[in-house]
């Protein structure tokens, strides 16, 4: 491991900072990269993370969470440690945490994608010694097409739909993809019909606005008059909503799964959706192999996901650079930014 930064049973903690980064457990200080339920956890002392992801962390945090942010770059001393947050392009208020010392520099990614975003800042590479990434997608069969082309995709079902008498339903993460989503439509120009959301949504939805995100309006369907006429509507749902009562008020209806996994082939049939959409706030096999050339690292710890796939790759191509796998409580997405449809394909 490193001087700076040792793997506990809490999870990663800096002894010269006194401070966790996404820790599992309850801990003094948490420093958070984002908002999801899988790094940012309740029941710690105090909470520090960037300023950006304010609304965030206080809508998913205990309400009475003693929680302190500050900008994107701006360095803070903790210890005998530098500590500074940076846009990760993962979600809004996503970040990077570097931690610097005279004879180290660590950078946490969290959680990180490179495609573009209207919801959140973009990635930023980070220069750093030692690099720690995740690998969710870390497989050379992932790689994601176009936002743009998913979003106009997206808009031609919804028509479609609209013009067969279906109402139409995606399920997407409540944190981040769905606003995503909702913004991505809206740039495609005139929508087919009104946006309906779940009311898991409607507080996300404040709080990225908020942040100064512009969403199309997106009514909860719980005040939803009775004679709305779902079959113009689109409706964005957590995938926790698939099968419930609550999907009957819609019928028929037409599903469908934004995700990474759907560039699987067979992911569609076992999410039991009529369509999948390939749209993943993680980082795809090109954008993990540029984000970690980018940091211009010697070290590069791999978490989550495809960890020993990619540790191998990079310690076959990568000549003078050592990778190594760690391990970490969360391994998926279960839970957190996307889920998964039944177990993957490997790659050949």
């Amino acid at each position: 491991m490193s001087s700076l930064l040792a793997l506990t049973p809490a999870g990663l903690y800096c002894a010269a900072g006194d401070f966790h980064i996404d820790p599992w457990q309850p801990v003094a200080r948490a420093l958070i990269t984002h908002a999801h339920a899988d790094h940012a956890r309740g029941g710690s002392a105090a909470y520090l993370g960037a300023a950006e992801g304010a609304a965030l962390l206080r809508a998913r945090l205990p309400l009475d969470a003693t929680i302190e942010t500050v900008p994107y770059g701006a360095a803070l001393r903790l210890g005998d440690v530098d500590v500074s947050f940076h846009p990760a392009g993962h979600v809004l208020g996503s970040a990077q945490i570097r931690i610097a010392a005279a004879s180290d520099v660590i950078v946490v990614s969290g959680d990180y994608k490179l495609a573009p975003d209207a919801t959140c800042a973009a990635f930023e590479p980070v220069r750093c010694a030692t690099f720690v990434t995740e690998s969710t997608f870390g497989l050379p069969i992932y790689r994601w097409p176009s936002s743009e082309t998913v979003f106009n995709d997206m808009r031609d079902w919804w028509t479609a739909n609209l013009r067969d008498g279906h109402a139409t339903v995606i399920f997407a993460y409540a944190l981040g993809k769905a606003q995503r989503i909702a913004a991505g439509l809206m740039a495609c120009g005139e929508l087919p019909g009104p946006i309906f959301c779940h009311g898991a949504l409607a507080r996300i939805n404040d709080a990225y606005r908020d942040m100064g995100v512009t969403l199309p309006t997106m009514q909860p369907v719980a005040t939803a008059p009775a004679d709305t006429d779902w079959q113009r509507a689109l409706i964005l749902a957590p995938p926790s909503a698939q099968g419930s009562t609550w999907m009957r008020r819609f019928e028929p209806c037409r599903t469908a799964s934004a995700s990474g996994w759907m560039a699987i082939r067979g992911a569609r049939r076992r999410a039991n959706v009529d369509r999948g959409f390939v749209l993943s706030d993680h980082a795809d096999w090109p954008a993990l192999n540029t984000a970690v050339d980018a940091s211009g690292a010697e070290r590069i710890w791999v978490t989550h996901g495809y960890r020993d796939e990619f540790v191998r790759w990079l310690n076959e191509t990568r000549p003078g650079r050592t990778a190594i796998s760690l391990a970490t409580h969360f391994e998926g997405e279960h839970g957190a930014a996307e889920t998964a449809p039944g177990a993957v394909e490997s790659a050949p």
